[in-house]
């Protein structure tokens, strides 16, 4: 797991100030800062790497003296950090948040230099220790458990190479592949990997719950003929498989079943795979008829509503055009919900704007 990090502990200190001069009431002047700024291309390994000792620390503000009686402020400390990450203090209470190029956060502020309110000494510059906790930004979330074909897929519909083998979990890390279309628009799909209880922390749980936060949609990948973790475990049908998968949502975070969502059914080529296929699309048109057939705690408060079921084989390359089309159509609706309320919003404020300017 250590090709991947997405937690990072990192100690701050704002910069102390500089010496007053009593004799003149001249101010030393402030401490630097530390900021942390979001910036493409930019990973916590290569924060770790290019800082080992993971500590920084702004400059001191210059004294005052006679040449300047007001004296510099200290230089700042910016620290580039990837998209997607949440600032948590020690305790583990989020204290900021960077999703955008650009976008700063203050981490640790400098010490006011010497003035007469300090009796023209120094203040030391805030201290502290935080977590940069990344959570992947991405278009899709390819959700399901282990073996379903999730690294397979993203395989074939992305330029991402995921390792692939045939055990348990195939996926320890999780991975970003880009969707190219033909007319150069790209959608980013990441790769998250679950398995029952990893809302409890179980497996990977909470390290790959979480990206799946950041994910605008949601893409269930689901094994036609079933699943199951080892001999120990139950084996669980294709619609046990997805009333888990959305219990298992729920129970990290409840808006997580409230995303769009699309369900791909895998292995397709495997033998009987169409009547599996018959039964479970009887079993999603009514899933409370069946709710009766699994144990009551993984029946969801609510079930995921499916924009689009769609049957694949990773193997065969059966649906993945298909899967691919479905996809964009699915982002580019759900971007132009999200433009129609921005545009409305705009206009109940032009119009509320001009009916205050009327009163007056």
């Amino acid at each position: 797991y250590s090709n991947f990090i997405d937690d990072l502990r990192v100690y701050v200190r704002g910069g102390t100030g500089g010496m007053g001069y009593p004799n003149l009431g001249g101010e030393g002047g402030r401490g630097g800062d530390v900021w942390f700024v979001a910036r493409e291309r930019t990973t916590l390994k290569s924060i770790r790497e290019k800082y080992p000792q993971k500590r920084f620390v702004a400059g001191t503000g210059a004294n005052s003296s006679v040449k300047a009686l007001k004296g510099e402020k200290g230089k700042d400390c910016e620290v580039h950090v990837p998209l997607g990450i949440s600032v948590l203090d020690d305790d583990g209470k989020q204290i900021g948040e960077l999703n955008a190029a650009g976008e700063r956060f203050l981490a640790a502020r400098g010490g006011l230099g010497g003035s007469l309110a300090t009796n023209f000494l120094p203040c030391k510059g805030q201290r502290r220790t935080v977590h940069l906790d990344l959570k992947l930004i991405a278009d899709v979330g390819l959700v399901g458990f282990p073996n379903a074909g999730k690294s397979s897929l993203l395989s074939k519909i992305s330029h991402a190479k995921p390792e692939i083998a045939n055990y348990a979990f195939t996926t320890i890390q999780p991975e970003l592949g880009k969707i190219m279309y033909a007319d150069y628009k790209q959608v980013v799909a990441d790769l998250p990997g679950l398995i029952e209880g990893a809302h409890a922390n179980k497996g990977m749980g909470h390290k790959f719950l979480k990206h799946v936060e950041r994910t605008k949609q949601l893409l269930l990948v689901v094994d036609i003929s079933g699943f199951q973790l080892s001999i120990k475990t139950q084996f669980r049908t294709a619609f046990e498989t997805i009333l888990l998968l959305t219990k298992e949502l729920e129970l990290y975070k409840e808006e997580l079943v409230t995303k769009p969502a699309l369900l791909a059914i895998n292995k397709m080529d495997l033998p009987c795979a169409k009547d599996n296929l018959d039964e479970l699309m009887t079993q999603l048109e009514n899933p409370q008829d069946f709710l009766h057939l699994v144990e009551e705690e993984m029946i969801p408060a609510n079930t995921l509503e499916f924009r689009e079921v769609i049957p694949i084989s990773t193997y065969t390359g059966e649906g993945i055009e298909e899967l691919k089309t479905c996809i964009r159509k699915s982002i580019d609706e759900q971007a132009e919900r999200v433009n129609e309320e921005y545009r409305k919003k705009k206009l109940l404020l032009l119009q509320t704007s001009k009916e205050e300017q009327m009163n007056r």
